[in-house]
């Protein structure tokens, strides 16, 4: 019979939280904008400017929303993951995989419900507190501002939909669960079985290669014609991080290699670089929404800063015509790195969690390690070791495709000012330090639970957890 474990759902109801929040105070924000605009409209354009900046915040909110769909998605492959030797005698009894997937459909439906109410609260609390600091501070007129409209429910309606559509998606190990798994003991897939699913695989890399090569053909459209070419660079920079994103058991392996041979020679070092690369889907799972974060993030500071070289280009030939661009632009940094750092805060709650999940599921395996001698210490590096590895590939995947992403949608959208040149990806040596600094931190984050809580259990308890 499943159980609704607030250990294992904790981190889930606060990313559903987080999303929901964060979609009604700007569904409310932009409402209170569109007010002022049209008490002080003077041209009749307040309309279209309301157009734009509700189109502007529900794009973001899809994005935060897809953000903590793949980290939910991905925090309850990690629960199905330990729950494997229970579901399997559940289904030794008689329960079918079916019944055992709608079960945990409907934990994803409590976890999103909880959230988004939760992040409804919170965000008309936000939004109150705003608007409280707001007018007196900047002198606006006390309009009747709503503090609570009807399209505040749209993103919470989302956030429920999603979270438990992701709970579903990320349910269907329970599908190939066996009930002699239940005989023995039933552990996570190694390299080989997952490289063997090819179907999933050729799926992933065509849609990178198909999604790439229309990113590339949206790069040479933006660079001789027209800044339209973002559109269709859009449609190819989704279809081709779907590809990483499916295809993440694939793609993370490598970069855990790469890292893991600079961990050092020390015994918990090289078993905290073979547990990774092991078992890649556990690490793709714990990984993938921080490559999504790093990604997002990366992309927007690449993307503005390269904007920015091609605007000195065409401001050294016409400098009257680009007056005041630079104003533009750092407003553009300021709302996208807001949505950037929200989403890469979404991904490391994902991080911890399912990095504390997979420590409360190696109770044995750690077990074993104190029975053959490792001393507390060297538990306690073992899993620092392995946050680290993570969190560092995580960091290095999400830094080559941000940046790849940010040149490309620069130069679609602005490339033709260079005179028909591409210019090279522009990455602020200061967003290096801060995602080095972010990743430092997240690691003893990451880590400091899980070690506590793997160094307190005696061998010979751990060895008697089923």
């Amino acid at each position: 019979m499943n159980r609704f474990d607030i250990r294992e759902h904790g981190a889930s109801i606060l990313v559903a939280a987080l999303g929901s929040s964060f979609g009604v105070t700007l569904v409310l924000v932009t409402d209170a904008l569109s007010k002022l605009l049209y008490q002080n409209d003077r041209t009749g354009s307040s309309h279209s400017v309301q157009l734009v900046l509700s189109f502007i915040a529900y794009v973001f909110i899809a994005i935060a929303i897809y953000v903590g769909a793949v980290v939910t998605a991905n925090t309850f492959a990690t629960i199905i993951a330990g729950r494997t030797r229970t579901i399997a005698l559940l289904r030794l009894v008689g329960a079918s995989a079916a019944s055992q997937r709608r079960a945990v459909a409907r934990e994803g439906l409590i976890v999103g419900l909880i959230g988004a109410v939760l992040g409804l609260g919170f965000g008309i609390g936000i939004n109150a507190v705003l608007l409280a600091i707001a007018i007196p501070a900047l002198g606006l007129p006390m309009l009747a501002f709503n503090y609570v409209t009807i399209t505040a429910a749209v993103p919470v309606v989302a956030v429920v939909l999603t979270t438990w559509l992701a709970s579903w998606i990320g349910a269907r190990r329970v599908l190939v669960v066996s009930p002699m798994q239940a005989l023995g003991a039933a552990e996570e897939r190694p390299l080989g079985d997952a490289s063997a699913r090819r179907g999933r695989n050729a799926i992933a890399a065509t849609l990178f290669v198909i999604g790439t090569l229309i990113l590339l053909g949206a790069v040479a459209l933006g660079v001789t014609a027209t800044p339209v070419a973002i559109l269709p660079g859009v449609v190819g920079g989704i279809l081709s991080f779907t590809g990483v994103v499916l295809g993440a058991g694939v793609v993370m392996p490598p970069a855990l290699r790469f890292v893991g041979a600079l961990l050092g020679a020390s015994t918990p070092a090289r078993m905290a670089a073979q547990n990774s690369v092991r078992y890649p889907e556990r690490s793709a799972r714990t990984t993938v929404g921080l490559v999504i974060g790093v990604t997002l993030v990366t992309m927007f500071v690449v993307a503005l800063q390269t904007a920015l070289s091609l605007v000195d280009l065409s401001r050294a030939a016409q400098p009257e015509r680009y007056q005041g661009t630079d104003s533009i632009i750092t407003g553009m940094a300021v709302i996208f790195g807001c949505i950037g750092g929200f989403s890469a805060v979404i991904a490391a709650v994902g991080l911890v969690n399912n990095m504390s999940l997979s420590v409360l599921q190696r109770t044995r395996e750690l077990g074993l390690l104190r029975a053959l001698g490792f001393s507390v210490r060297q538990v306690r590096q073992l899993i620092v070791a392995e946050s680290a590895q993570l969190t560092v590939a995580a960091v290095l995947v999400g830094l080559l495709l941000g940046t790849f992403y940010g040149w490309a949608g620069a130069e679609s959208m602005m490339g033709q000012l260079s005179g028909g040149g591409a210019v090279w990806p522009a990455v602020p040596p200061l967003l290096i330090i801060v995602v080095a600094v972010a990743a430092l931190l997240l690691t003893m984050l990451a880590s400091a639970g899980p070690s506590r809580r793997a160094t307190r259990v005696a061998p010979v308890a751990a060895l008697a957890t089923e």
